[in-house]
């Protein structure tokens, strides 16, 4: 569990800056989310389907800019 130590000098800002970096170095958020819905394998392929697409896509996407440049 991700703690701080706020020291007198440090304002609030400061000390929920310093929070925040720890609760996403440890993941807290993601994992969270990731456990308030069940996710059927279904669904799971299909987010994985529609990722690989959106990479090979942006892959193309490039190419084609560089190719263009030449």
């Amino acid at each position: 569990m991700p703690g701080i130590i706020v020291n007198s000098r440090d304002s609030f800002d400061d000390a929920y800056r310093k929070f925040k970096k720890q609760c996403d170095r440890n993941l807290i958020v993601i994992e969270a989310r990731a456990r308030q819905y069940h996710e059927t394998e279904t669904e799971k392929r299909k987010k994985e389907k529609i990722a690989t697409r959106k990479k090979i896509l942006k892959k193309i996407y490039t190419l084609r800019r560089y190719e263009s440049r030449l």
